[in-house]
């Protein structure tokens, strides 16, 4: 009788899911982006915030909590209620940040569920103007004879553009010396005013900069050049063959939020992705489109948590 009770309350509790999919959102969807405002992920975030808020009919409210390489937001988004009322827009980093960090508080893989792809882009590795260095052989012969006065700058310790520092020196055969940020903006910031030497950093996010001539491209690390950058070289047709570095940016819900819910937002990422004037956002900023299946994201932060783990474990690096 109990079992025939359990099985009972459990059918209804099934079949009330697509209606709680139709019913959902009937309020305002928190989006934690987990990096400080100005920075690559309010990049993508704020223009796809706008759309889903569009798309489905509810704001879409920004939320920066920024620090520690965006675990912080990514904790707090993993300790959420799993009601669909919370979203996270994280980076890459996130890969990164399950491969190098070892007291997180919650884990990547299985207190977030994936819902898709937001947007992927090459790295760019942009150089500061005092630098003088236009081409990537220019500036690793630069850094080879200036042994240890060199440096590279990035959004903080473990993050992937740290990585990419650790990975581009030892390919190149120089020592360079971390320099951590509390974010991209300010570690742009110091490119800028000459407190840095390099940085790598999201095409999109480095646009602007890269346009305006604050900030002098040397390559991207994608295996082709980018539609929307296409004078600059890749870093495999500049003399360093086999270095490929690509950034994306997904969504994130709490794990244990009802798969309908997952469906829906992540056909109305596709659906913000059909409007003509996202395509061309992402267009400027050098991306691609997002809108894969949870189950392709999920694939594609697994094979980058064992890529960027091989990464920290050859640098040595540990984040407590």
């Amino acid at each position: 009788m109990k079992m025939g009770i359990r099985m009972a309350i459990a059918a209804t509790a099934l079949a009330a899911l697509p209606a709680l999919a139709q019913d959902w959102p009937n309020r305002p969807v928190k989006m934690i982006v987990p990096f400080p405002p100005g920075g690559g992920t309010d990049t993508v975030a704020r223009p796809l915030a706008a759309k889903l808020s569009q798309v489905l009919g509810q704001q879409f409210v920004i939320d920066n909590r920024g620090g520690a390489g965006g675990t912080i937001g990514a904790a707090a988004a993993a300790k959420s209620p799993a009601d669909g009322y919370t979203v996270l827009l994280y980076s890459v980093h996130g890969a990164v940040a399950a491969a190098a960090y070892k007291n997180l508080s919650y884990d990547l893989e299985k207190d977030l569920a994936p819902v898709t792809t937001a947007a992927i882009f090459p790295d760019v590795l942009v150089a500061a103007n005092r630098v003088p260095a236009k081409t990537l052989p220019e500036l690793v012969a630069f850094a080879k004879a200036n042994p240890g006065k060199i440096n590279c700058g990035s959004a903080g310790n473990g993050t992937s553009r740290h990585l990419s520092c650790e990975m581009f020196a030892a390919a190149a055969g120089f020592k360079a010396t971390h320099v951590p940020y509390k974010g991209t903006g300010p570690a742009t910031a110091a490119l800028i005013a000459g407190e840095i030497d390099y940085i790598f950093e999201a095409l999109g996010s480095a646009g602007g900069q890269i346009r305006g001539g604050t900030v002098r491209p040397i390559v991207v690390t994608s295996a082709k050049r980018s539609p929307s950058f296409p004078e600059i070289p890749t870093a495999m047709e500049s003399g360093m063959p086999g270095f490929e570095v690509t950034s994306w940016y997904g969504l994130w819900v709490p794990a244990g939020t009802p798969k309908p819910v997952i469906e829906k937002l992540r056909a109305a990422v596709v659906k913000a992705f059909e409007d003509p004037d996202l395509k061309e956002t992402w267009f400027k900023l050098g991306a691609e489109p997002g809108g894969s299946t949870p189950e392709a994201f999920r694939d594609l932060v697994s094979r980058d948590i064992a890529k960027w783990g091989q990464v920290v474990r050859d640098a040595g690096i540990t984040i407590e």
